[in-house]
């Protein structure tokens, strides 16, 4: 019984909905992880100056609670999540660019990249059709040729 939910939650998901599914669990995770234990700011000046470090948790808490929401959706209509997964990273990206530039962290233009990586994979999967790959072609009957 199990396994057969498993399968029809699958088939109503697709790939598009199961990829939103696992970056809006992994975002959500992320940002808890920020408000339970705040990690060091170092590198996030540019962000911390404007807000704090909670409030930009809970960026990435959102947009995963989109992202998870939007994985249900048809496809065409999950736009916003994929809009809404993709900018916690790019905000970060941008901040550990600013600081590598800047000086003030010298390990931002890695953690940079890393976080535009991410950005890239999400921007990756919003282009990727549901079914890509063609169906099987049936072999012709056999039978009378007209």
């Amino acid at each position: 019984m199990r396994c057969l939910l498993l399968r029809r939650a699958r088939k109503h998901l697709g790939r598009r909905g199961v990829f939103l599914l696992i970056v809006g669990i992994g975002q959500m995770c992320w940002g808890a992880g920020m408000v339970f234990d705040p990690p060091s700011t170092a590198g996030l000046r540019l962000l911390t100056d404007r807000c704090p470090l909670s409030t930009w948790a809970w960026l990435w808490i959102t947009a995963g609670a989109v992202a998870c929401a939007a994985a249900f959706l048809r496809i065409g209509r999950d736009w916003a999540g994929f809009l809404t997964a993709y900018a916690p990273p790019a905000v970060w990206a941008f901040a550990y660019a600013a600081a590598a530039l800047s000086g003030d962290y010298s390990r931002g233009g890695f953690v940079a990249v890393w976080y535009l990586t991410i950005v890239g994979i999400i921007m990756w999967a919003s282009g990727v059709p549901e079914y890509s790959v063609p169906p099987t072609p049936r072999r012709p009957r056999k039978g009378t040729a007209p």
